[in-house]
C-alpha cells in the first residue's frame, strides 16, 4: 500500500497500490526503466521503501531473477546448485526430484556446466531452483528475456502448469501482452507509478496502453512486435 522507492534523490516508484489473492497470476507490464524489477525486489524485501508490504503469515516466496550475478564460466552444474540448496534448507530428496521433474530438467541439463546451457534450459533450471522450498508465491522477472519465440511459449506454458501443480500465486514481469491476455488474472501497468491495475479484459484498452507506452506510435509498435511472437 502506497509503496514508493527512491534511490538517493531519484524516485523510481511512487505510490503503488495493489492486492493479491491466493491463486492470482499478476502480470506487471510497462516500458523499459518503468520500475518493474525494482517493484519485485521491493516485494521481496531487497530494497528500502516507504509504504507497507503485507504478506500472509508464514508465506514462502520464490524468486526467478532475469539474470544471476555469477560467473557462468565456472564448472558448476545445475545439479550442484540444486543439491547445495537442498542441503541448506534440509529438504527431503523427494522434493528436489519433484522440482527437477516439474521443470522438465533432463540428466543432460543437470550435468551440463551452467555456461553451456541455452537460454531456455537455464531459465527452466532457475525455475526448478525457485521451486525448492515449495513457495506460496513465485515471482519471476522477465523469464523469457533471453529466449527465442518457440522457447518463450514453452516457458509460459510451464509456468502456467506449475502454478496449478504447486498451488501457487504468480507475479511475473513481462513485455509479452499475449501472455497477459492468456494467463493473467490481474495486470499492473507500471511506469514509475500505477497506470492501471485490475483484470486485463476490464483494464487494458487503447487509451491505457497509449498512456503506458508514451503515445500511439510506441504503443502500436509494441503491440506489433509482441504479437508477431505468438
Amino acid at each position: 500500500k502506497n509503496l514508493s522507492v527512491k534511490f538517493e534523490d531519484t524516485t523510481v516508484l511512487e505510490n503503488i497500490n495493489l492486492s493479491l489473492e491466493k491463486g492470482d497470476n499478476l502480470a506487471i507490464i510497462g516500458p523499459n526503466g518503468s520500475g518493474k524489477t525494482v517493484l519485485l525486489r521491493a516485494l521481496l524485501g531487497m530494497v528500502s521503501h516507504t509504504g507497507t508490504i503485507t504478506w500472509s503469515p508464514k508465506v514462502r516466496l520464490g524468486y526467478v531473477p532475469q539474470k544471476i550475478d555469477a560467473d557462468r564460466h565456472l564448472p558448476v552444474t545445475i545439479q550442484n546448485l540444486l543439491s547445495a540448496k537442498e542441503r541448506v534448507l534440509k529438504l527431503p530428496a523427494s522434493e528436489i526430484k519433484r522440482s527437477i521433474e516439474s521443470a522438465k530438467l533432463t540428466e543432460k541439463i543437470l550435468s551440463t556446466p551452467i555456461g553451456h546451457l541455452s537460454g531456455g534450459e537455464f531459465q527452466r533450471a532457475l525455475i526448478a531452483f525457485a521451486l525448492l522450498g515449495k513457495p506460496d508465491v513465485l515471482l519471476l522477472d522477465e523469464p523469457t528475456a533471453s529466449i527465442d519465440a518457440p522457447g518463450e511459449e514453452q516457458v509460459y506454458e510451464l509456468i502456467h502448469k506449475l502454478q496449478d501443480a504447486y498451488d501457487m500465486t504468480v507475479v511475473l514481469v513481462s513485455h509479452d501482452l499475449s501472455f497477459v491476455y492468456r494467463y493473467a488474472t490481474k495486470v499492473l501497468c507500471l511506469n514509475k507509478t500505477s497506470v492501471c491495475f485490475g483484470a486485463p479484459e476490464q483494464t487494458l484498452d487503447t487509451k491505457v496502453l497509449e498512456k503506458l507506452y508514451g503515445g500511439p506510435h510506441k504503443y502500436y509498435h509494441h503491440i506489433h512486435n509482441e504479437h508477431t511472437r505468438t
